[in-house]
């Protein structure tokens, strides 16, 4: 990191809630948000969120024809915006991205296609997945860069990387970067069973995200957003501080798997420790999606770097689920939380080790071949 880059808002909305106070209310208690939808386990909105996205949907012509994932985008980012006092004068830059975008809209869609054999004028530039922050600064007014991108379930943590470079270079002063999905379509669905890694049963717990002791896959999707106000330097209304930034990539073994010892978290990590010590590190945010494979992949790691001082571990998945390329950006909100409340979000079914206190929190997300990123959170 060349100089600190401050966190001076963030908004979200997300099976916890339609704002941080009422996703923090929702940590304070064991209950997991899921629901059964055709025989699948899901995360949606709670019915007030989705109230909430109707209403945005409603207020605009235009806004009719959006999937999802853009109008959740929408939401949190004026939230953000009016959070962080900016204005549309200020130019900011914008990069939001999502693993799937229009997910919805492209299987209504090519659904009629298949119908028909033909489709309707805006199925293209709806379904493209640009159309995310380009939506966002339409509503936003501003005129500033906006960028899209799909980087999988690491794309919400590479919007801050994204962000942190502009401001570093001198290019932009201030960036809005997140994430947003709104997967749960029957296709996706199916793309995440035929991978054998979906939850089957509905139980107390049903994804065991960090539970090193599962002997089933327990990956679950959920739908959300989450979008952070970055400025450059110590502002004095931070929320937190990123004071730290890894990444890498490593050799596919297959198309969807880490290494056994994921080698691009390790790299990742220590890249976003960089000259502090491991031991200076309160919580690591796992990634860990529920999976057996890539959640004890990721520990592995963890234990490479850190050895005999594990920092806790804490994951939201056992709550929400996974939002895929959301889920970064919710971790960031969680680790705010902590940092903040001086509260530690342990997992009900795993025991962990309550920090004394919390001043360092690493936040860790991985995609599809292995394309981890670290963000070094402080207060």
């Amino acid at each position: 990191m060349q100089k600190p880059i401050s966190i001076i808002a963030l908004q979200s909305i997300s099976p916890l809630g339609k704002s941080p106070e009422e996703s923090w209310q929702s940590y304070q208690n064991n209950q997991h948000y899921f629901s059964e939808e055709k025989g699948n386990l899901v995360a949606r909105l709670a019915k007030e969120s989705q109230e909430e996205i109707n209403k945005l949907r409603l207020s605009d012509s235009k806004y009719k024809s959006l999937d999802d994932s853009v109008l959740f985008a929408i939401y949190c980012s004026r939230k953000a915006v009016e959070q962080a006092h900016w204005k549309a004068s200020d130019n900011f830059g914008i990069n939001i991205g999502s693993s799937r975008g229009a997910t919805t809209l492209f299987e209504n869609y090519y659904k009629e296609f298949l119908d028909k054999e033909k489709t309707q004028p805006l199925s293209s530039p709806t379904t493209t997945l640009g159309n995310i922050s380009s939506w966002v600064a339409h509503d936003l007014q501003t005129q500033g860069p906006e960028i899209s991108h799909s980087i999988t379930c690491s794309t919400a943590l590479h919007a801050m990387l994204n962000g942190v470079a502009w401001i570093n270079a001198g290019m932009c002063e201030k960036f809005l970067v997140g994430g947003s999905e709104a997967p749960i379509t029957p296709f996706t669905i199916a793309q995440m069973q035929a991978l054998k890694i979906y939850a089957k049963k509905s139980t107390d717990f049903p994804c065991l995200a960090l539970d090193p002791h599962k002997k089933r896959n327990t990956m679950i999707l959920g739908e959300g957003a989450s979008m952070a106000c970055l400025e450059s330097g110590n502002s004095l209304h931070a929320l937190a501080k990123i004071i730290g930034i890894g990444y890498a990539t490593e050799v596919l073994e297959h198309n969807a798997s880490l290494s056994a010892d994921a080698l691009c978290f390790q790299r990742s990590m220590s890249m976003a420790i960089g000259d502090f010590y491991p031991n200076d590190i309160d919580i690591i945010i796992t990634h860990t999606p529920g999976t057996i494979k890539g959640d004890k992949a990721e520990v592995n790691a963890i234990q490479k770097i850190f050895c005999n001082k594990i920092p806790s571990l804490t994951t939201n998945k056992w709550k929400v689920g996974h939002t895929l390329g959301a889920s970064g950006m919710l971790s960031i909100e969680m680790a705010i939380h902590m940092l903040n409340k001086q509260q530690f979000l342990s997992v009900p079914f795993i025991e962990s080790t309550i920090p004394q206190s919390i001043n360092k929190i690493l936040v860790n997300a991985v995609g599809f071949g292995g394309n981890a990123v670290s963000i070094l959170l402080s207060k």
